[in-house]
């Protein structure tokens, strides 16, 4: 696998979760690092870790909803390295409940940040890999990009947005004969990160993820091989293969249990939660480390019962209907 020291690499949503990961993980590298959040302390707190580890690392306070704040992080970018070899989208909000009942400043700046802070970062970076001829672009996505979750309406809708932007650009780009330039897509099922933590929530209800629940560094190995070697698309998990599959043959099957699986978990829950707009509207201090908390041996079994059953689901639905046809 080909180095990437000396390579700059321009990360999103860098002080915690998959962004934090995919820094210290570059770093090993002695990658050059443009490091971008809206909470600088934790950045730095980042980028001196980095250092450590022998790369160059600068912190740019970036709110990604604010496209003149995306153009300033790539200025700043190339103004210290010269120039961008990856850039990485992986800033994201969310808020949970009903889709009427949660706040609609809430839904616009879960939009704002995911979808239009992706297509921003996705914007800037592909006018500065098409003056130098090659760069690759990596696009935070998640597996409802691919299908769906209740609850998360804005959340799913941004993720199917970003997927969909990732497949036209890479369409511009092939039909231009611009081979050196790459867009991936990525798509994490249920991770141990602080995502949970920071989201905003107006079910009732502690949020938590819905097992299977998987390690945030195999959401980073992901990021760092596509950085090497580009694909299109990535899933991360292995419920993800069996969520295609059960989306293809069985749609409204898919739904139905997405729906149920959600529910229960979500919204059975005997504990109660008071409302909060978390770290939608303005970060919060929080949620500092790659890791949420939420694996433990229980949720480890869970997930091995949850990948299980999907599957079966899977077969079974797939052996019904070809009885059936």
């Amino acid at each position: 696998m080909e180095t990437l020291r000396n390579k700059t690499i321009v990360i999103t949503g860098a002080s915690s979760g998959f962004g934090k990961g995919a820094a210290i993980r570059f770093a090993k590298d002695r990658a050059n690092l443009v490091l971008a959040a809206r909470r600088s302390k934790l950045l730095k707190e980042t980028a001196e870790e980095c250092r450590h580890l022998g790369a160059k690392a600068v912190v740019v306070e970036t709110d990604v909803s604010e496209p003149e704040e995306v153009e300033r992080l790539a200025e700043e970018a190339v103004d210290r390295f010269g120039q961008i070899h990856v850039w990485i989208n992986n800033a994201g909000v969310s808020t949970f409940g009903r889709y009427d009942e949660c706040p609609w400043e809430e839904h616009e700046q879960v939009i704002r940040t995911n979808l239009l802070g992706c297509m921003a970062g996705s914007y800037v970076a592909l006018q500065h890999f098409r003056e130098h001829g090659t760069g690759t672009l990596i696009n935070v996505s998640s597996l409802v990009g691919l299908s769906s979750a209740p609850y998360q309406t804005s959340y799913t809708a941004s993720k199917h947005g970003i997927r969909g932007l990732d497949m036209a650009l890479r369409q511009e780009l092939y039909a231009n004969g611009e081979n050196g330039i790459h867009v991936c897509t990525v798509m994490p099922a249920s991770i141990d990160t602080p995502f949970f933590e920071h989201a905003a929530n107006h079910t009732g209800k502690p949020v938590k993820p819905i097992p299977p629940i998987y390690e945030p560094e195999k959401v980073v190995e992901a990021i760092y091989r596509l950085a090497h070697t580009p694909e299109d698309e990535v899933m991360v998990g292995t419920i993800g293969p069996i969520t295609r599959v059960l989306g293809k043959i069985a749609p409204k099957a898919a739904e139905h249990m997405m729906a149920r699986n959600t529910h229960k978990a979500q919204m059975k829950q005997s504990a109660t939660e008071p409302d909060s707009a978390g770290n939608v509207l303005k970060p919060m201090s929080s949620g500092r480390e790659m890791h949420g908390g939420w694996k433990n041996g229980r949720s480890k079994k869970a997930a091995k019962v949850a990948v299980v059953a999907a599957a079966l689901a899977a077969a079974g639905i797939l052996v019904a209907k070809q009885r059936n046809s």
